[in-house]
């Protein structure tokens, strides 16, 4: 969790960057929101052990409250921007996805749906989305850097 915190923070400070947000209160408030939806998720996790009798959302509920915070700033700065470079509606696209597919199988997990029944299904599934997120942002803001 406190590797994700810092990764996922750095990916979504980069994309802000790329759409626009460059002052110091908003990259803050932008890292602080994110980090708060990690550790949401990270509560998540400890009230739920996969031995559970029952679950408890709630923590998951506000960590997703919390995390659409930096969302809507990236898609608000970007609405009508005539100096966004067109390859970060792209990354803003692809990422908005993955990010939201981390909590969509958080969800799948700790409701135990499907495959996700499996608690070992719902970590290797995270182990590949993060991998996919980290490699697409990586080849977008590079691609599209060439581009420019």
């Amino acid at each position: 969790w406190i590797e994700y915190s810092f990764s996922a923070t750095v990916m979504v400070l980069l994309i802000s960057s790329y759409s626009g947000i460059t002052d110091i209160t908003s990259i803050i408030g932008i890292a602080g929101a994110n980090v708060g939806m990690i550790l949401f998720g990270w509560i998540q996790e400890r009230m739920n052990p996969p031995d559970r009798t029952s679950t408890t959302m709630m923590p998951f509920w506000f960590g997703t409250i919390v995390g659409l915070a930096p969302w809507i700033a990236v898609v608000t700065n970007i609405i009508g921007s005539e100096t966004v470079p067109g390859f970060v509606y792209g990354i803003i696209v692809a990422q908005f996805i993955f990010f939201f597919s981390f909590g969509l199988n958080q969800w799948l997990q700790y409701r135990r749906i499907g495959r996700w029944a499996d608690y070992a299904f719902g970590e290797k599934t995270y182990l590949v989305l993060s991998l996919g997120a980290k490699s697409v942002l990586a080849w977008q803001i590079y691609g599209g850097s060439l581009g420019n």
